[in-house]
């Protein structure tokens, strides 16, 4: 049996020995509440403390498979309906414990309920209950579920979005060999190469980036940081790539603004988003970067006039690896990581980004961090 329902299972069956009918079953102690009766019952002395002190979710079932007492966890599931389990596979689990009288412990997959496609994952335990009930535990796996698909999905991206420099580097290499004749055409394959490799580095830079900031220490010692320089460095870093494509960066608002932080994310963070407007802004249009200061709050809104983000994807925009435009990402070398370094590093100075966009009109980027003088250390902390 797992150790992490020895001390539960114990306590439940302590409290109901001698008992005709009993039913036990756990959820959250952590928010307060109390266990909840499908159907009224005599419940031995004791017992709902005992509920209360348990952490697992779980129900009893009496010898028709009736429910005779369940956790709001076990209602907010949706296990319990009617003083009935609802899926069938949990019933299932239920008959076999019956029938063998040995416990059972699974990892099931089950829908969280009777509309749209989401699914919990749970790892069951059921075993007898004296002679005459089952008693049945679950504990939620869903997030652990959704963090290794997660994973799985990071993996898979970035391999992909690695094979194609990887591959494009290696072409132009034989390229290169065989035209060593051909000035012209060596000169043609290596600022190709160049250009592969800058991608490259680029996106292996990224994958270093996003991973520090998911770090646990990512902001150790936070600092004083003057927005005022954070912008400056920002344009500059951009001046050339606005310069490329006929982009006027321009620049205002309140001066003298300070948070806590670190000041090369953030220049990292809001260089992510005016290279993004440039990336996305036609010829002869301008981005602007504002900075406000209202209340213990500051705003640094990047604003451009490109083609703006449809209104579906407003809510994937700071995904890994999401794209609005994929073949014009790939074509500028965009890897889909700058705006989740963005997100990231906001969340790690205790603030948020928004986004405002209208297609054809562009879009608006708006860092919200707190103000030096409002900020405390628990602001500071990774919230990510």
């Amino acid at each position: 049996m797992d150790s992490a329902w020895l001390v539960p299972l114990a306590l439940v069956v302590g409290a109901i020995a001698g008992a005709a009918i009993v039913a036990v079953i756990v959820i959250s102690a952590r928010h307060g509440q109390r266990a909840a009766d499908v159907v009224s019952t005599a419940v031995p002395d004791g017992v709902d403390q005992v509920v209360e002190a348990l952490e697992s979710a779980g129900v009893v079932i009496d010898p028709s498979n009736n429910v005779v007492k369940a956790s709001p966890g076990a209602l907010a599931f949706g296990l319990v309906w009617n003083q009935a389990l609802v899926h069938p596979e949990l019933v299932a689990l239920v008959d076999q414990v019956r029938r063998s009288g040995e416990p059972v412990t699974e990892e099931i997959e089950l829908s969280r309920g009777p509309f749209g496609d989401a699914n919990i994952y749970l790892f069951v335990r059921v075993a007898r209950l004296g002679a005459r009930y089952i008693l049945l535990l679950a504990e939620d796996r869903t997030e652990s579920y959704r963090l290794d698909a997660v994973r799985r999905d990071f993996v898979a991206n970035i391999s992909h979005e690695l094979k194609t420099p990887i591959g494009a580097v290696g072409l132009l290499a034989e390229a290169l060999q065989a035209a060593s004749d051909e000035p012209a055409q060596v000169r043609r394959f290596a600022k190709r190469l160049t250009k592969e490799s800058e991608r490259l580095a680029r996106i292996t830079q990224e994958i270093i980036e996003l991973s520090r900031l998911q770090a646990a220490d990512a902001l150790s010692k936070p600092d004083v940081v003057d927005i005022d320089h954070v912008v400056a460095l920002a344009i500059d870093q951009n001046n050339v790539l606005a310069d490329s494509r006929g982009v006027r960066l321009v620049s205002g608002g309140d001066a003298g603004v300070e948070v806590y932080g670190d000041e090369p994310l953030l220049v990292v963070a809001l260089h992510n988003l005016i290279a993004n407007a440039i990336q996305y802004s036609p010829k002869n249009s301008r981005v602007g970067v504002g900075v406000s200061s209202v209340e213990g709050i500051v705003e640094i809104a990047v604003t451009d006039q490109g083609v703006g983000i449809p209104e579906e994807d407003l809510d994937r925009v700071f995904e890994r690896f999401f794209r609005i435009d994929p073949a014009r990402s790939r074509h500028t070398g965009g890897s889909g990581l700058g705006l989740s370094i963005v997100k990231h590093v906001v969340q790690n100075h205790g603030g948020d980004v928004r986004v405002w966009s209208q297609p054809g009109s562009g879009s608006t980027f708006t860092i919200r961090l707190p103000a030096a003088s409002h900020a405390s250390g628990a602001s500071l902390k990774e919230t990510s």
